[in-house]
């Protein structure tokens, strides 16, 4: 027997105000130690650590590769590294991005499901998108507990609802509700199974085993039509009851929300490389011009500067469309926010 004395919490936008306001009332005796992941860019600095020890009474740390875990103390994950939960320690990773993140909520979680199953209070605060659905499925597959905020009271609610309809969600709560619960459910006894820290991840083996029948010329499992949006690879598709994934060789990892939203990104930064690319040979040719006005080659400076207009109309017609395409995008979340903001919304 033991307690539930591992507490897993994942947020994104919204998130350094949510954790303040939770860890200021969980108490200075809690026996579980908290890990935490909040998507920062990786070429950030974090104050977070600070920002959460001077909101409560529990110590938070950036912690170091290897550092033991001891109850009671917030474990925070820095910008540009995954957070990994083993047996008795902690460890940092630069392995391949998840959603398109590192740290991620999801890699977070898995490895607190595989360390310590039942003992693991996975817990899912405001954010947009899906990050941390597929890890707390994962830590509920292990006989662990599910917290979800609420999504009226959350920021940004894409996140918890994203968990809430694709999990069997155990609690909906408010963040004072979430401190209450946290705080009763690390001192309930629960029985625990033996867990195997060295487990080979499932998803991982299914694609290098199908990217081996690849190579050998035979029908590989699931390959998706689709590339990876990170290295240019092959996306294997990978479904675990309702959630569907995919993953490339190399190990990059995508929810089908992230890889839309990724590859509108990617969309986004081919349309300005060709505005680059059609105002620099608008340039080219405007000095082409000149060069043929000074040598006196009249018919040529008119094919030049010809040119050169047509590239300034084209650039001017793709920038027209990036920019309509991001105003489109701003309408459709916020008609979105407000569809489920609304009382009459199911």
């Amino acid at each position: 027997m033991s307690n539930r004395d591992i507490i897993v919490i994942g947020a994104s936008a919204g998130g350094v105000e949510a954790l303040s306001q939770l860890v200021k009332l969980l108490p200075s005796d809690l026996p579980a130690a908290l890990f935490v992941v909040v998507h920062f860019p990786s070429f950030g600095i974090s104050v977070l650590p600070q920002i959460l020890s001077r909101a409560g009474s529990l110590p938070a740390v950036h912690p170091q590769d290897g550092e033991a875990i001891v109850p009671g103390k917030i474990y925070i994950a820095p910008p540009g590294y995954h957070l990994l939960v083993q047996p008795n320690h902690v460890r940092l990773s630069r392995e391949p991005r998840e959603n398109g993140l590192r740290p991620a909520i999801d890699t977070l979680f898995r490895s607190a499901a595989r360390a310590y199953g039942r003992r693991v209070m996975g817990v899912i605060l405001t954010g947009t998108l899906d990050d941390g659905t597929a890890g707390l499925a994962a830590i509920k597959a292990r006989g662990g507990v599910s917290v979800v905020q609420d999504p009226e009271e959350a920021l940004f609610e894409g996140m918890p609802r994203s968990a809430i309809e694709n999990v069997a969600v155990d609690h909906i709560l408010k963040l004072a509700d979430i401190a209450l619960i946290l705080n009763e459910m690390s001192h309930e006894p629960v029985e625990v199974r033996e867990t195997v820290s060295g487990e080979i991840d499932r998803e991982a083996e299914i694609v290098f085993q199908d990217k081996a029948a690849l190579e050998r010329g035979e029908r590989p499992g699931n390959p998706s039509p689709l590339t990876c949006p990170d290295c240019g690879g092959v996306l294997w598709e990978l479904q675990d009851d309702d959630l569907i994934r995919f993953r490339c060789h190399v190990g990059h990892v995508y929810s089908s929300n992230s890889l839309l939203a990724e590859q509108s990104d990617s969309v986004e930064v081919a349309l300005w490389s060709a505005v680059r690319t059609l105002e620099e040979k608008a340039a080219l040719a405007r000095r082409m011009a000149v060069q043929a006005r000074q040598q006196n080659r009249l018919m040529s400076e008119a094919q030049f500067r010809k040119r050169a207009e047509e590239a300034e109309q084209h650039s001017a017609l793709v920038r027209q469309v990036i920019l309509q395409q991001n105003e489109n995008k701003l309408r459709n979340a916020i008609e979105n926010m407000e569809e489920e903001r609304s009382p009459n919304s199911d």
